[in-house]
This record gives C-alpha cells, sequence and structure tokens, in this order.
C-alpha cells in the first residue's frame, strides 16, 4: 500500500517515518504519553531531500539527532536508510514546537526532555537557549 503507481515508496511514508522515529523515541525514554501529557511537541515544519528510491519490501531505518534546541522548539534531523546501506536514501529535517496541551500555546521545553534531546545533539550542530 505504501509504493506509488511507479512501485517507489510514496514521499508522505518518508514524513511519517519522522515522525514515529521521533515520537518513539520520546515514549521508549519515558518522557511522552501521547494521551496524558501535558506538554507535547507540534510539528511546526518539515523537509525532505531524496536521493534514491526505498519501496516494499525493503527493511528501512531511520537514524535520529537533535540539530537546533531552542527554548521551546527543537529541530531533528533524520536520515532513512534502505537496507544495509551506509548512504541515506533521504534525509530531512522535523521541527516540534512544545505546547501546554490544553491552551496550544509554547512552553519551554520540560527539563527531562531537554536532557534526553541534549544527549541526541550531534556536536557539530548549533545549540541555542
Amino acid at each position: 500500500m505504501d509504493n506509488d503507481a511507479y512501485a517507489h515508496l510514496n514521499n508522505v511514508v518518508y514524513y511519517s517515518f519522522f515522525d514515529s522515529a521521533v515520537n518513539e523515541h520520546l515514549i521508549e525514554a519515558g518522557l511522552l504519553d501521547v494521551e496524558r501529557s501535558p506538554i507535547v511537541g507540534l510539528v511546526a515544519e518539515t523537509g525532505c531531500r531524496y536521493h534514491s528510491s526505498l519501496g516494499f519490501p525493503d527493511r528501512v531505518t531511520v537514524g535520529l539527532s537533535v540539530g537546533r534546541l531552542g527554548t521551546s522548539s527543537v529541530r531533528y534531523e533524520v536520515g532513512i536508510f534502505r537496507n544495509d546501506d551506509e548512504r541515506a536514501s533521504a534525509d530531512g529535517h522535523f521541527v516540534h514546537v512544545y505546547v501546554d496541551r490544553l491552551t496550544g500555546r509554547p512552553v519551554p521545553i520540560p527539563q527531562a526532555i531537554r536532557a534526553a534531546l541534549e544527549a541526541l545533539a550531534a556536536p557539530f550542530h548549533d545549540k541555542q537557549d
């Protein structure tokens, strides 16, 4: 179902990989309860560059790092890898703005989440508070 008419993975699926990788990381770290967390990250921006094709039944691996960490936002850098390829089939970014679930207003990233994000920060990326 994910393959398009050209037998390539449809471009919207890449964005699903981005979203799933970020949220899975936060859930596994015990930092996100998708139904109850009072502060959540909402997508503010995404972008993707495609380098080579993926298609079902390829095995997909997603690499994740933090490229920029602000007061209320984080920019994730994401790489999508096909099977055992060492070069990414696609790379992109995914920006979350942290908001109060009830008001929808931006809030500072909670300290526990900030610590986990700092651990994902690549040493050559800019960090900003």
